[in-house]
This record gives C-alpha cells, sequence and structure tokens, in this order.
C-alpha cells in the first residue's frame, strides 16, 4: 500500500476536570503518516503539545489491539470513528482524507462523566460485571474440557457474547444511552453455558438492576449499538436478556 502524509484539522473536546466546563479546541496536524494508527496520530499530536509547554489531550488506551476497550472516542459522530467493526486503536488515518477536519469527543452518557478531554468514567460497566458475570461452580481444569458436552451451536453464541470488550460504544451510540447490549451480552455468554446455570435467575435479576442504578437509559431497538460496536456484538443477545429477565421474575 503506498505511504502519503495528509494534513488535518483537529476538533477536539477539552475539559479539565470533571467539575470544569469544556470546549472544542482546534489543532493542525501535519504530515501525518496514513499508516499511523489514530491514537498514533493524538501520540504525534501530543508530544508536539508538550514540546510547546503546553496540556496534552487526555484520552484512555492500553492495548493498541482491539482487545481492551479503553480506546473510547467519538469520531465526527461515530463511536470508534468511520470503520465498522474497528476499535480506535485500529483506525487508521488512511480512513480519513488530506485536509479533512476532524471532530473528537468523549463518550456522552449520564453513566459515563467525563474526567478529563476525552476520558471517561466507565466503572459503571465495572459494577454491572460485579453484579452478577461470574459463575461459583468448578468449571474444570484444561485437561476436562471435553469431559462436559456442549451443544456447538450454544457453545458458539456464547463465544460470541463473551467476544464483548466493554469498551462502551454502545451506550455512546444509543439515543438513550442504554447499556442493554453490553449487560444482554454478558449475561448471554454465561446463561448458554452449563457452568453458568447455577446463578442464571439470580445473575440477570442483580446485573439488571444494577444497570438501572447507575443511570442508563431504556433500550428502544433502533440497532445503534450493533451497528458501533467493534465486536459486532448481535442485538440478539438483548431478546435473551429480556427472556431471562422475565423468566427469572417469573420464579420469583
Amino acid at each position: 500500500m503506498e505511504h502519503k502524509e495528509i494534513n488535518l484539522k483537529l476538533k477536539v473536546w477539552r475539559q479539565a476536570s470533571a467539575t470544569s466546563a469544556g470546549a472544542f479546541q482546534t489543532y493542525e496536524a501535519n504530515n501525518i503518516s496514513t499508516e499511523m494508527s489514530f491514537l498514533e496520530m493524538f501520540d504525534v499530536l501530543n508530544e508536539r503539545l508538550i514540546n510547546e509547554g503546553k496540556d496534552p489531550i487526555a484520552f484512555d488506551h492500553d492495548c493498541r489491539e482491539g482487545i481492551c476497550g479503553m480506546c473510547s472516542m467519538h469520531i465526527n459522530g461515530r463511536a470508534h470513528g468511520p470503520w465498522d467493526g474497528t476499535t480506535t486503536c485500529q483506525l487508521h488515518m488512511r480512513a480519513f482524507t488530506d485536509g479533512q477536519t476532524i471532530t473528537v469527543e468523549p463518550w456522552r452518557a449520564q453513566a459515563f462523566p467525563v474526567l478529563k478531554d476525552l476520558t471517561v468514567d466507565r466503572s459503571a460497566l465495572d459494577r454491572i460485571q460485579q453484579a452478577g458475570g461470574y459463575v461459583s461452580v468448578n468449571t474444570g481444569n484444561a485437561q476436562d474440557g471435553n469431559s462436559l458436552p456442549i451443544d456447538k451451536e450454544l457453545a458458539d453464541a456464547s463465544f460470541d457474547a463473551a467476544m464483548c470488550i466493554g469498551c462502551g460504544a454502545c451506550v455512546a451510540a444509543c439515543k438513550n444511552s442504554s447499556a442493554m447490549l453490553f449487560t444482554s451480552a454478558k449475561v448471554s455468554q454465561y446463561a448458554l453455558l452449563p457452568q453458568g446455570q447455577a446463578e442464571r435467575k439470580t445473575r440477570v435479576l442483580n446485573m439488571v438492576a444494577q444497570m438501572d442504578k447507575e443511570g442508563f437509559g431504556a433500550c428502544t431497538n433502533t440497532g445503534a449499538c450493533e451497528a458501533e460496536c467493534p465486536k459486532e456484538i448481535s442485538i440478539s443477545n438483548i431478546a435473551r436478556l429480556n427472556r431471562e429477565y422475565l423468566n427469572a421474575q417469573l420464579s420469583l
């Protein structure tokens, strides 16, 4: 692939702290290689800002391999940017054109308060997970992997749900800031397997209760969460969550 350099104008949300007012600031990003990732482009910009004695732009990142879910940015109106099924750290600058203006802002949700600039507090998702995203039975050692027969379709569906990395793009994309896709994925990955049956009913009740407590909105089935999910988690999990919740309620 041909290597090119492009010049960009960045409109970035800057907010000094959780209690201060924020605003967009404009930066020039020149001579940016199209082979850079979006985060590498920010690294270059931050290095320049530091050399100029200015405060660098705060943003979350860790693995930079599309695994950890930390790189939460809203880029030109889309969670994680213009590429489908891609985290921000996997988004490359060849997705943009020379001279383009790119607007970058943090996740916008009541349950995700801004800490600084593009960094938000996503610990609400951790608390939902802690409310019921575990199993209390012995799941076996490696050599016991084939000792418990599991239907292939159920195993595949469970693994698909387990692909969720908890990045919060589903919340950021939803007009109601709903966490239903995240919660349903965590419920589904256990409900589909025999090891997850011990807490099956209490799990869904506790996780939904925690989700509501955190202030996430309701799901209205627009499908924006599935469209923006970097791991392409299916909204069929939300239907499963609703069934699991109803069954658990009826058994009380």
